[in-house]
């Protein structure tokens, strides 16, 4: 984003610290650098999830793309399109949200979720329910708009059929999670909270989410994220693939990593017109419910130089000088 106010991270924030830190650190790996390089390189700066998660993604594409091989395959996708969800934002009424959420179930969208917070929660939820019946896929996601002290309010969600809550307390709250998920049948999901494998891992061992969303940039690329998927796999801990307004360079990434097998609920994989009139690849379109799996060497798609051009505000090239 372009301020640090749903993470830490921001843009002119990512472009400084690649162009201090990363980039020279990179460097050492020499004229030999591989994608499974990128993190121990880089290990020794703290933090940085997404800029870091942008350097391994361009060593990752252009190994594959001189090897020949897609990203789904060096992931280990099993599968050639993914289902597509659609993310729902605060609407000014109830008849905006169900005519917004009617637009996307006829576009074939497999899954809904709403965003909710104190004040529009129950009530555009039961309404979407009543509305569209019982047998639409629904979640909700609160970005960790409540605290604790909500449980018996958020409880009342039960009563939905809901697939999962998603991040409901603050995102370094996990007990505060886990004393919510013995509180509700709902199953919990965390997002913002799970920036690693270890902290998952935790996560779930303490009971505090049931579901994970994995989003490659939050946790430092998608090596990290398909480590993540392979840990929740082993334990029977379904995942889906979250989206963060990608471009079609990303949402191609992310349609490779929700091929995988774990990644048994639909993900914020929306199409490209769902925020773009025009997307920077060829777009992604729905069909069925779901977007193809690229199958080309690297990340699949051609972005569109011109498009780009189009859009870009700054550019800065950096000339590559092995340490």
């Amino acid at each position: 984003m372009g301020e640090p106010l749903y993470s830490p991270e921001y843009v002119e924030g990512a472009h400084s610290v690649i162009r201090s830190q990363l980039l020279p650190r990179l460097r050492r790996g020499g004229d030999e650098l591989a994608a499974d390089d990128v993190a121990p390189l880089l290990s020794a700066v703290k933090g940085h999830q997404m800029a870091k998660a942008a350097l391994e993604a361009a060593v990752l594409d252009a190994d594959l793309r001189a090897a020949g091989v897609s990203m789904a395959s060096r992931l280990g996708g099993v599968r050639s399109r993914v289902a597509a969800g659609v993310s729902v934002g605060i609407s000014a009424s109830i008849e905006e949200l169900l005519e917004t959420v009617a637009g996307h179930v006829e576009s074939g969208y497999l899954r809904i979720k709403l965003k909710v917070e104190p004040g529009w929660d129950l009530e555009p939820v039961q309404a979407v329910r009543e509305h569209f019946g019982s047998g639409l896929a629904l979640q909700v996601d609160a970005n960790g708009a409540y605290t604790l002290a909500d449980a018996p309010h958020l409880s009342k969600l039960d009563a939905f059929g809901l697939l999962l809550v998603e991040q409901p307390l603050r995102d370094d709250d996990i007990s505060g999670h886990a004393a919510l998920a013995r509180k509700m049948s709902t199953p919990i999901c965390l997002d913002e909270s799970i920036t690693s494998v270890a902290i998952a891992l935790d996560a779930i061992e303490r009971g505090a989410c049931a579901v994970v969303n994995i989003k490659a940039g939050r946790v430092g690329g998608y090596l990290e994220a398909k480590a993540l998927h392979d840990a929740c796999f082993e334990r029977g801990v379904p995942v889906w693939c979250g989206g963060m307004l990608e471009t079609g360079i990303g949402r191609a990434a992310n349609v490779a990593l929700a091929s995988l097998p774990g990644f048994t609920l639909p993900g914020d994989t929306s199409a490209s017109d769902r925020y773009f009139r025009r997307d920077i690849t060829e777009p992604f379109v729905l069909v069925s419910g779901h977007l193809a799996v690229p199958d080309g060497p690297g990340l699949g798609v051609t972005p569109d130089l011109q498009a780009i051009d189009e859009v870009t505000t700054f550019k800065e090239e950096i000339i590559w000088q092995t340490i």
